[in-house]
C-alpha cells in the first residue's frame, strides 16, 4: 500500500456586503486553494500558512472559525490535501514570484462566491468547499450589537 503523502493549504475568505468569497488561484486551468507541501518538521497548519503566504502574500489570516480542517479524497496516486479555513481582510493582491520559478505559481486569483468556486475547482475540492460553506455564518457581515 502506498503511504498518504499530505500537503496542506487555506481556504482564504473574505467578508463582503453580498456575503463571504473566497479566493481561488488558477495555474494553467486549474483552480484551487492556496496549499503545498509540509516540509520536515511543520504541522499542516504550519505549511498550510506558509503556502497561502508564499502563494498569495496576504499575511492577515484569522482562524476566527477555530483551526478545524477538511481534507480531500484521495487524488494523483494517493495524495491528500488538509485545508483550513481563514479570514482575512486584503481585497487586492499581487501574486508572489517564486523564487525557484521566477514567476509566480499561479496565473489568475479571483474573489468568488461559493457558486463561482462551486464551477471552478475540481471534483477534489467540492467536499472542502461544502464543508467551508457550513463553517460560514449565512451573510459574510458581522451581526451589529
Amino acid at each position: 500500500m502506498t503511504a498518504i503523502v499530505r500537503s496542506a493549504g487555506i481556504v482564504p475568505a473574505r467578508r463582503t456586503a453580498d456575503g463571504w468569497k473566497l479566493l481561488v488561484l488558477r495555474a494553467y486551468s486549474d483552480w484551487d486553494f492556496p496549499k503545498g507541501n509540509i516540509e520536515t518538521g511543520e504541522t499542516p497548519l504550519e505549511a498550510g500558512l506558509r503556502e497561502a503566504r508564499e502563494e498569495t502574500g496576504i499575511e492577515d489570516y484569522e482562524f476566527e472559525f477555530g483551526d478545524t480542517w477538511c481534507d480531500t479524497p484521495p487524488y494523483s496516486g494517493g495524495k491528500v490535501t488538509r485545508y483550513y479555513l481563514a479570514v482575512t481582510q486584503q481585497e487586492h493582491l499581487v501574486l508572489p514570484v517564486s523564487p525557484e520559478l521566477g514567476r509566480p505559481e499561479h496565473q489568475e486569483w479571483r474573489w468568488v462566491d461559493f457558486d463561482e468556486a462551486a464551477r471552478l475547482v475540481r471534483a477534489r475540492l467540492q467536499p472542502v468547499l461544502a464543508w467551508a460553506r457550513q463553517r460560514l455564518p449565512a451573510r459574510g457581515i458581522k451581526a451589529q450589537g
